[in-house]
């Protein structure tokens, strides 16, 4: 059974570079570049349930280039065997069909696995767009101030 363990300074390093140009590539619309970020096996589900292959997301970028800008907020980086998973936020602008635009924020989960040439490569990418919240805090993500923790 693997153990679940937070990544060395190295690997976050690495990690963390490897989102960066999947950023910038995915606002440039950089085919190129994104072919290399995915694995042939990817799975992506958008933030309202559409899932794309590598194949279907590559078209979804290069036809619609509906991403404007985005940004992560504070990422959990992981381990569990030979993958890494990383969690936190993220808020997208993006270009709507007729041309307006939109902001979506929610929190994305991705993994990532490393390739035998070395390279870290997305296997599956999730977002859950940031809802209402009808529970309220537990009691372990109250601060003793009584605020609670983000």
């Amino acid at each position: 059974m693997s153990t679940t363990e937070e990544v060395d300074l190295g690997v976050r390093a690495e990690i963390l570079a490897v989102e960066a140009r999947r950023q910038q590539a995915l606002i440039e619309g950089d085919l190129e570049t994104l072919d290399d970020l995915f694995d042939e096996e990817l799975v992506h589900i958008h933030a309202p349930g559409l899932t794309h292959t590598k194949a279907q997301l590559l078209e979804h970028v290069g036809t619609r280039r509906a991403y404007l800008d985005m940004s992560r907020g504070e990422l959990s980086i992981r381990t569990v065997g030979d993958v890494v998973i990383m969690t936190g936020p993220i808020t997208n602008r993006l270009r709507n069909p007729d041309g307006s635009e939109r902001t979506l924020s929610g929190v994305a989960t991705q993994v990532l696995r490393r390739g035998a040439d070395g390279a870290w490569r997305f296997v599956s990418f999730q977002m859950t767009p940031m809802g209402e919240q009808v529970w309220g805090a537990l009691p372990s993500e109250v601060a003793p101030d009584g605020e609670e923790q983000a």
